[in-house]
């Protein structure tokens, strides 16, 4: 049975988070997409792996995903990252740790960096999805969808069966957050794993994402018929054995 927890960030906000601690080891530090939680195929692939292989391992639900506290329109990628930085420095401390980001998670993983640069030790991409709220979703809005969001503060974006809130002050503050343009100088291991028919986030980005690194050794995995989530079990074998090789 997977331990769920809950950390008191402020008289208001809890996290649930998964932290398993093996002493003396290194951590992998697992950050989901856009309206993941816990309960889904990749964290349990992670930790089983952590567990089998007696590595430390921490996963977190951000505010307003999951069964953390907040809404979800309350929320903004500087949240997510500060929340994330939270733990890290709580479970993690100042031990060395492999981060593995998918989708708007390589976006916070990246955020990481400008913290945590010298306890970073290899950086795994799945699907990553850096700066989307401002390419991905407002450069393709239509002029009508603008002036909505602009009017009330929020959309309905329409993705499959499922209607997303997305706020103005989310596009707003992820314009805030750059991190393509950032160069980052770690000699580590990065790997950047994408679908190679990922209708959400083109290949591309897991591209931009490796050349913002100058001085790491670098690999691009395209997975072949390979959708965003990359969940099923073939997939998440691919994305283990990249995992492996990096540490």
């Amino acid at each position: 049975m997977t331990q769920f927890r809950y950390h008191k960030i402020s008289k208001n906000k809890k996290i649930r988070f998964i932290c398993n601690i093996y002493k003396d080891t290194p951590f992998i530090v697992f950050l989901f997409g856009l309206f993941s939680v816990l309960e889904g195929k990749k964290p349990n692939a992670f930790l089983k792996f952590a567990k089998k292989n007696k590595l430390s391992f921490l996963a977190l639900e951000y505010s307003g995903h999951g069964k953390s506290s907040g809404k979800f329109i309350n929320g903004n990628i500087t949240k997510w990252s500060n929340e994330t930085s939270t733990l890290i420095k709580k479970f993690v401390k100042k031990n060395d740790f492999i981060i593995v980001g998918s989708s708007m998670g390589a976006w916070l993983a990246l955020r990481q960096f400008q913290e945590f640069k010298k306890q970073i030790k290899g950086f795994l991409g799945i699907g990553s999805a850096p700066e989307f709220l401002e390419n991905l979703m407002w450069k393709k809005f239509t002029k009508k969808m603008k002036s909505e969001i602009i009017q009330k503060g929020i959309i309905q974006l329409k993705h499959g069966n499922y209607e997303y809130p997305i706020t103005l002050q989310l596009i707003k503050d992820g314009r805030k957050n750059k991190v393509l343009t950032k160069k980052i100088n770690s000699k580590i291991n990065i790997t950047m794993v994408h679908g190679q028919k990922d209708e959400v986030v083109p290949v591309s980005y897991s591209r931009k994402v490796l050349k913002t690194f100058q001085k790491a050794k670098k690999k691009l995995v395209i997975v072949k018929n390979g959708d965003h989530s990359l969940s099923s079990q073939k997939w998440l074998k691919i994305i283990i054995k990249e995992l492996k090789l990096i540490i």
